[in-house]
């Protein structure tokens, strides 16, 4: 038998649940496993290990109690560092942030501890999540598994790190513009970020209300090695709470739809490096393969769509500029200001006309959904890049900004994307993003579960010096 913590999540929860191994045990492995290769990536950040062994033989206790056991009862999972975990600080990677101290878990920690999984550790993150590079100022740069030296993604970069190096099965992030699909394309492991409100945000440990960037574009996601451990936690968290106001109960299934795919294997706007391509092409033979009608045409108002992001997005990002200089540390304001050095001050006239854009480009989009369900493309249209390239220069930084376009539109229309990987091309893991209509995360699953049925799993691996 392999390792246990070579196995997925799912595969966990049935070994417990058969009594082939304890809840104790698994998270036992997942410790030493973190004590064994976290030096060389520094993905995860805080871990109390009595503690966390307390929670796994309280779940061997019910188990042995008789008492009903939840779909991941004694499955370990790790917590990004900006999602409230009762009893540890919110840090989201900011050294003066360090002292935000949650008192009750995030809805999504509260949902996993119901379905029987045991919170294991805190990962690594940029400071305030306004990074795609997981370098912070507080817990210092978290490593790529696949090459020292290299961006494992970000924003829930520690996750996506975790994960692919075998020190988590599931992982909990969240995404306003590829937070746990960037990760999960760097270190090539799948994810979900899901419709708007379909799972539910809103930590106890927030000191103001959200700004309307993060109302409209910010989701909390589900990412894991395996697509079928993904759909778990997304089944696991979804549905509303009186936490998050803009939170949904909608059904998992929705009406049947034609298998029709749109595959955009190099993206306008920017530049799309060969290898990226090549991935996304695989992701689309796979499909093929498998019966779907697989077409090579992009979908609408895509430069239109990526611009909603950024003005939605820098917009709020201005307003609270003067707190976030305060707040985040040396790089992260570096990222900032090369990439919004030349903004202009939005007016009344600019935001409304932005909000008319961002509803045109959602009925495009809404239409040619009717005709291709899915949207097969790429997370990232260029490899990981080394640490600090981000903020070498402006050019740099803006070239950082171009290669993570195509996560945009999911942001900014509120739609499901889930990523897989295909292949490992040149070092690094290449892969697909499949977007779907809104609520439709059961077609990107199906979609994900396929491709990755053609090339299987890839992680977890051994960090690469």
């Amino acid at each position: 038998m392999s390792e246990l913590w070579q196995k997925s999540a799912l595969s966990l929860a049935a070994l417990i649940r058969n009594k082939d191994v304890s809840s104790r045990e698994v998270v036992q492995a997942h410790l030493d496993r973190i004590d064994a290769v976290n030096g060389e990536i520094n993905a995860v950040v805080e871990i109390r290990p009595e503690e966390v062994l307390a929670d796994a033989d309280r779940a061997d206790a019910d188990q042995r109690a008789g008492r009903p056991l939840g779909p991941l009862h004694g499955v370990p999972f790790t917590v990004k560092t900006n999602v409230d975990w009762a009893g540890y600080a919110t840090t989201q990677g900011a050294v003066r942030l360090k002292d935000i101290m949650a008192d009750r878990d995030a809805p999504t920690v509260e949902r996993l501890r119901a379905a029987g999984g045991v919170p294991l550790a805190r990962t690594n993150m940029p400071d305030v999540g306004l990074r795609i590079n997981t370098e912070s100022s507080l817990y210092g740069a978290c490593h790529n598994p696949w090459k020292q030296g290299y961006t494992a993604g970000g924003s829930s970069g520690g996750e996506g790190a975790a994960l692919a190096s075998g020190m988590s099965p599931l992982g909990l992030g969240n995404d306003i513009g590829g937070s746990v699909r960037n990760p999960a394309f760097c270190n090539g492991i799948a994810s979900l970020k899901p419709s708007r409100g379909r799972i539910p945000g809103g930590n106890y440990s927030d000191m103001m209300e959200p700004a309307i960037n993060t109302q409209l574009m910010n989701q909390q996601g589900i990412m894991a090695r395996t697509v079928g451990d993904v759909r778990a936690g997304f089944e696991a968290t979804m549905g509303a709470h009186p936490r998050d106001p803009e939170s949904h109960d909608a059904p998992y299934h929705g009406r049947p739809v034609t298998k029709r795919v749109a595959l955009v294997t190099a993206p306008s706007g920017g530049s799309t490096h060969p290898d990226v391509s090549a991935g996304v092409a695989l992701a689309g033979e796979a499909l093929a393969n498998a019966g779907y009608d697989v077409v090579e045409v992009e979908p609408p108002l895509l430069t239109d769509a990526y611009f909603a992001w950024a003005e939605l997005m820098w917009t709020a990002v201005t307003v609270q500029k003067p707190l976030l200089d305060a707040v985040m540390g040396e790089g992260g304001r570096a990222f900032l200001d090369l990439t919004n050095s030349d903004l202009p001050v939005y007016t009344q006239e600019m935001t409304l006309v932005m909000h008319q854009t961002r509803y045109k480009i959602a009925r495009a989009w809404r239409e040619f959904f009717d005709a291709y369900p899915l949207i097969v493309g790429p997370t990232w249209t260029q490899p990981p890049f080394p640490h600090g390239y981000d903020i070498e220069s402006r050019e740099s930084a803006l070239s950082v900004v171009e290669l993570f376009r195509f996560v945009l539109p999911g942001n900014v229309l509120g739609l499901p994307a889930a990523c897989v990987p295909t292949k490992v091309i040149n070092g690094f893991p290449m892969g697909a993003q499949i977007i779907g209509d809104r609520f439709r995360e059961d077609l990107c699953l199906d979609a994900a579960a396929t491709v990755e049925a053609a090339f299987g799993v890839l992680t977890p691996i051994d960090p690469r010096p």
